[in-house]
């Protein structure tokens, strides 16, 4: 009778059901209710939503149940491969058919070439909001084959940063650290996925990071850092940064909390930004550098500025300004006369064509560069999250030493913009940042001040410290309070 019942409820009933279940454990509850409940109108559009494959032998039964079905394909809205060992060719055939995808994750293994991720991010994907691309070359053997070959990813990221503009918001891009059993027994090395770290530069300042608000960078022991601060228009949305098991230096910090302007979450796990044998003074120094990442942004920008001025000037400036025009080209002053008599068969004239007379710009010594100046912004960063290494000091000092830097960033910082309001209102130059930085040419990005109370702003004057967590990715050790672990663990939906 109880059976019956249930039989005889609509579909949206059960829809409205299902999609209070985890997004990982849907299809499986899709499939357990039609079991239990043959007769039920379960929507079967749900066993399709998310699609978890584990297996080889799954994908390839996928690939034969809805490659005839276009209305099976068109459901699926995430894909999830989480096995090594797989056809290649079989998923690259399975993902052109599934054009409605959002988010897309993919174990990309051994078996797997450059060739293959390559076809399936050649093709833009507009409603595609999550990418997660975990890389392992190896599986249960340590090989160099893929070095030795000369396979690496670079292209697939080169097809990525081909795509036009539109909305990304997360991007992954995991190597799995090489387990130390193998490195230790074998003397095997971490194996190389990408060769070129400039393609990551092109990724970051490509049309579609533009929106980008969370990426996921993992490259072990790889200085990556470098090739995404230095790039003037990489990625101006950005909220959330996890480096973690990459090459991090603490001026490497500095750089990314002065690129990022809107960055709220660094994270940075097993990456050392301090020494082995923490000194005293070593963490205040470093909350210290966190706090005035915006005044080394706004230096940064002047100094740019004035570089481009100087090497433009005479173009700013009116002939009667200080300029003076000048005939130049390839004519020639001619020799110098001597005094005394010349010869009879010297020539008075000259039967050649006078060369062409060029006019330019000549700028004289009395010509200025106006003065001008950039504010330093608030500080965005929230929270910022590591490995402790150290055993010989308590988290409790750490954070301490943390939170008295921070406070003596923020008194410069706030100096500083005291300072410039009081030049503002003598009549200098106040720009501050724009979020759309641009290329960083001339003005490009910049925005005059043109009220008083940009120079008074409360969040500067009583920001908080960030949150400091030194948990790491210890899911048994107590996590500090707000810290970029609990935001990454609601972006991404695994546990690496």
């Amino acid at each position: 009778m109880a059976f019956s019942k249930l039989a005889e409820l609509p579909p949206e009933i059960y829809s409205a059901i299902l999609s209070q279940v985890p997004t990982h454990q849907r299809q499986q509850a899709t499939l357990s209710l039609t079991r239990a409940i043959p007769r039920s109108p379960v929507p079967l559009h749900h066993l399709f939503e998310c699609i978890y494959l584990k297996t080889p032998e799954s994908v390839f039964q996928l690939y034969r149940r809805i490659r005839g079905s276009a209305e099976e394909a068109g459901w699926v809205r995430s894909f999830a491969l989480e096995t090594w060992t797989v056809d290649a060719d079989i998923v690259v055939n399975l993902l052109s058919i599934l054009t409605r995808l959002r988010r897309i994750t993919l174990f990309v293994g051994p078996n797997f070439a450059p060739e293959h991720l390559e076809q399936i991010l050649e093709k833009p994907r507009e409603g595609l909001l999550y990418l997660s691309l975990q890389f392992r070359p190896y599986v249960q053997r340590a090989t160099y084959y893929q070095f030795l070959k000369g396979a690496y990813f670079d292209t697939a990221l080169q097809a990525l940063s081909q795509w036009p503009s539109h909305n990304l918001p997360t991007l992954s891009i995991v190597q799995d650290p090489l387990d130390p059993e193998i490195a230790q027994a074998r003397r095997f090395a971490q194996p190389l996925v990408f060769f070129h770290f400039d393609v990551l530069t092109k990724l970051v300042c490509s049309p579609c990071f533009r929106s980008a608000s969370n990426l996921r960078l993992r490259i072990p022991s790889r200085q990556v850092a470098p090739f995404l601060f230095n790039a003037p228009q990489a990625a101006p949305a950005l909220k959330l940064l996890d480096l973690s098991t990459c090459l991090v230096r603490f001026a490497d910090v500095e750089g990314l909390i002065a690129r990022f302007s809107n960055l709220k979450h660094l994270i940075l796990n097993g990456c050392s930004i301090t020494q082995a044998h923490a000194l005293e003074g070593e963490w205040e120094a470093f909350g210290k550098m966190v706090a005035l990442g915006t005044v080394k942004a706004a230096k940064d920008r002047e100094k740019k500025l004035k570089a481009w001025l100087q090497s433009n000037v005479a173009y700013l400036q009116t002939s009667a300004d200080g300029v003076s025009e000048q005939p130049t080209g390839e004519q020639r002053t001619g020799r110098r006369i001597r005094p005394g008599r010349r010869g009879l068969a010297t020539a008075t004239i000259s039967l050649r064509d006078s060369p062409p007379t060029e006019v330019v710009h000549v700028v004289q010594r009395n010509t200025s560069i106006p003065k001008f100046r950039v504010l330093p912004a608030s500080p965005a960063i929230r929270s910022l999250s590591t490995t402790l290494n150290v055993h010989n000091r308590d988290e409790h000092t750490i954070r301490t030493e943390f939170q008295q830097g921070w406070e003596e960033g923020i008194a410069l910082l706030n100096i500083t913009r005291s300072r410039l309001y009081q030049s503002w209102k003598n009549g200098v130059r106040v720009m501050y940042i724009s979020d759309d930085q641009g290329m960083e040419d001339g003005f490009e990005g910049l925005q005059d001040v043109d009220s008083a109370t940009l120079f008074h702003d409360v969040q500067c004057v009583l920001c908080p410290a960030p949150v400091l967590c030194l948990a790491g990715s210890d899911d048994t050790t107590k996590h500090a309070e707000g810290c970029g672990h609990a935001a990454a663990s609601r972006i991404w939906d695994d546990v690496i």
